[in-house]
């Protein structure tokens, strides 16, 4: 399999191809809400591992199931293992997230799912699957992340913000009741771009507004509050 490399802050390497690789949602998400050094945790629609691997350039170093229907997008996760032992902790599970045995032990979910419902969708098959729902609603990332959590677990989900209300809707159904949101904007002026949403397992509602976070400075570089959160997580 031919990919290339990309090497996260503290040196974690991350493999990627054209078909499979990350973005800042990817990035906003796994420093958003993060296993704590020995917890066990899930990150489903995996991809090429970004959310397992940044949580360990974070430090962690419990279980990390990471889900992935696609077994070209699960090799390059287990390429990267193969190239850090230390990552050894991350485990791969290639198959329907409708079908996972883990029940209710995980601390933290996490899961980066399709965005798009309708409009074009790419003829190339992996992207469609990335980009669009088929066989991964949100509906069905909702129950997964509810399954594996124990009581009072975390699951983080980032999405479009026009299908917030949808998501709340849909987690709190689900058993998860949201509790953290931020926003993320290009810069003060412009409308948000992504949410990333914290729920917890069974808890009562209650939903936090966190700071937004602005991609970009007064000059149009790279916000500083965006450096940190590269480089250290939110």
């Amino acid at each position: 399999m031919e990919y290339s490399i990309e090497t996260l802050h503290r040196g974690t390497k991350v493999c990627i191809n054209k078909e499979h690789r990350f973005g800042t949602d990817a990035m906003l998400l796994s420093g958003f809400c993060r296993p704590r050094r020995d917890e066990m945790a899930v990150d489903l629609c995996s991809g090429c591992g970004i959310v397992s691997l940044r949580w360990h350039d974070l430090g962690h170093r419990g279980e990390c199931k990471a889900v992935e229907l696609d077994p070209a997008a699960s090799g390059l996760l287990q390429q990267a293992i193969d190239l850090q032992p230390e990552a050894k902790h991350i485990l791969v599970h290639s198959g329907d997230l409708n079908k996972l045995p883990y029940e209710g032990k995980y601390h933290v979910v996490a899961a980066n799912p399709p965005y798009f419902t309708g409009g074009f969708i790419s003829p190339k098959a992996a992207r469609a699957t990335a980009r669009h729902e088929g066989g991964c609603t949100l509906e069905q990332v909702a129950a997964a992340a509810f399954r594996c959590l124990r009581d009072g677990g975390r699951f983080a989900i980032c999405n479009r913000p026009e299908r917030l209300a949808e998501t709340c809707r849909i987690l709190s159904q689900a058993g998860l009741e949201p509790k953290r949101l931020v926003f993320a904007k290009q810069t003060p002026a412009h409308a948000p771009w992504l949410f990333v949403l914290e729920a917890q397992k069974n808890r009562k509602p209650g939903l936090r507004f966190e700071p937004d976070i602005f991609m970009e400075d007064e000059t149009g570089r790279p916000s500083q509050q965006l450096k940190a959160i590269y480089r250290d997580g939110m």
